[in-house]
């Protein structure tokens, strides 16, 4: 038997001020999408804005549905709309920030499980790593510099 130790580390910023300029652009049209969240089982609002390489910023909110688990997530739907409009691009950057109508949502909130494996299946198909910037509604903006930061043992078509 052996162990095997995995170890991941991002970036804090104190608040979004800190960041980049080119990603605090990034990070408010985020936070103005996440307006645009239909929300209303959850409360939960996630905004989700992608620079592609091309130039383009692609926007994403949470869309849900009383039918779980239909609805889908901020990330997702600006990763697929992205992918659709334009396949060939690469994603460089995502913002994403999320906030709640019921409870303050003061921690950086990251990717779910289901959109981390969407993230990486789009990192594995550009062969190159897309930087996370994720945060609540205020505060701290924690970023990765890549999806296996947040997801390290990543499942992808090698293993099919």
């Amino acid at each position: 038997m052996k162990k095997i130790e995995i170890n991941t580390s991002f970036t804090a910023f104190e608040s979004v001020a800190e960041l980049p300029q080119d990603v605090q652009d990034l990070m408010h049209k985020a936070i103005e999408v996440r307006k645009n969240a239909y929300a209303p089982y959850s409360k939960f609002r996630v905004g989700a804005a992608l620079l592609l390489d091309n130039g383009k910023v692609m926007l994403g909110s949470n869309q849900e549905n009383a039918a779980y688990p239909s609805g889908l997530c901020a990330e997702r739907t600006a990763i697929f709309h992205s992918n659709s409009i334009y396949p060939d691009a690469k994603i460089i950057k995502m913002a994403i920030s999320a906030t709640s109508d019921v409870n303050p949502t003061l921690s950086p909130t990251p990717p779910c499980g289901a959109c981390r494996q969407a993230i990486s299946e789009y990192e594995f198909k550009q062969n190159t790593p897309i930087e996370i910037y994720f945060m609540g509604e205020s505060g701290e903006v924690y970023k990765s510099d890549s999806l296996k930061n947040l997801l390290p043992l990543t499942f992808d078509k090698n293993f099919l």
